[in-house]
């Protein structure tokens, strides 16, 4: 079920320390974006990523590409 309204979820892997963001997964199917907000901020802006970009995105994150 997909809503306009959107639920955002942090990472299992963010540590509680507030240096995290959120995204609203469930808004995908309907609209092929992935809203992305600061947790710090919830009443600030969104950034919003097509789901090819965002899959991109993870997977580079996965192989490691973003290592300093």
């Amino acid at each position: 079920m997909t809503t306009d309204n959107p639920h955002w979820i942090k990472s299992s892997h963010s540590a509680n320390g507030g240096q995290c963001v959120e995204i609203a997964a469930n808004l995908a199917a309907a609209h092929d974006t992935i809203p992305v907000r600061d947790s710090k901020d919830p009443h600030g802006p969104t950034l919003t990523f097509d789901t090819t970009a965002w899959t991109a995105f993870v997977a580079g994150i996965k192989a490691g590409d973003f290592t300093p």
